[in-house]
């Protein structure tokens, strides 16, 4: 049986003073999507940024792709292939849409790719290639999430970390987004996501986890089922 895509384990990580993450377990395989729900504020952000390498663990391990890359730089990790789109807006608002794209390809990896991802992002976003040279801060809520994940895949990915991607987001603009959150998926592209949306959530991942103080309370494994009705006992403890 081979190892997972993404194996964490034990995993410790805070803030100051502040433990937020005492010790949690979570894999993500090479295909099929990945979860994660909660209240806010128990730790789900927390846990995407000590993965990703922009909180630096306290204790555990976290392996990617074969690999142990717990306590390694952002951008190491990212020249591996696991790239993290955060909650938020955190582009640099002075560049172009081109330049994002253009940034997203830095990695050595990435750029043989370049070409064909810059293809296949203005493919599932066309309003990007529509206003190309426009600059980030003239951009809609809505069309900075599309930048985002644009950059994201222009590093050629291959595990995609989205930290609530549709939050805040007009209806029209968040049905956009998600569909192409699905059109990633369905090239082959494994992802893990953090959504308040529980019901985009249950039809794109098959494998759940509930994130509580820190720590997996629940876990809901490809082949069982949950209704939204579970979910929301879950959140609100009946």
């Amino acid at each position: 049986m081979s190892e997972p895509m993404l194996r964490v384990a034990g995993l410790a990580a805070g803030y100051g003073r502040v433990t937020v993450l005492g010790g949690i377990s979570m894999e993500a395989g090479r295909s099929g999507n990945v979860g994660l729900f909660g209240p806010n504020g128990h730790g789900k952000t927390t846990l995407l940024r000590a993965v990703s390498g922009l909180l630096k663990p306290r204790g555990g391990t976290v392996r990617f792709d074969g690999h142990d890359i717990t306590g390694m730089s952002p951008r190491a990790i990212v020249d591996r292939g696991l790239i993290h789109v955060p909650q938020g807006n955190t582009l640099f608002p002075d560049l172009t849409i081109a330049d994002c794209l253009t940034l997203g390809a830095y990695a050595p990896r990435a750029r043989a790719a370049e070409a064909a991802n810059r293809e296949r992002v203005l493919a599932l976003f066309p309003k990007l290639g529509a206003r190309w040279r426009q600059r980030v801060r003239t951009l809609s809520g809505g069309e900075r999430q599309m930048v985002s994940i644009g950059t994201a895949l222009m590093g050629d990915p291959k595990l995609l970390i989205l930290d609530e991607p549709t939050l805040g987001l007009a209806p029209k603009i968040k049905d956009e987004l998600c569909k192409a959150v699905f059109d990633i998926s369905r090239s082959g592209v494994p992802l893990i996501v953090v959504e308040q949306d529980v019901e985009f959530l249950l039809e794109l991942t098959n494998h759940l986890y509930f994130i509580n103080h820190g720590q997996v309370e629940t876990e809901i494994r490809p082949g069982e089922s949950l209704a939204h009705s579970d979910i929301m006992a879950m959140y609100f403890g009946h």
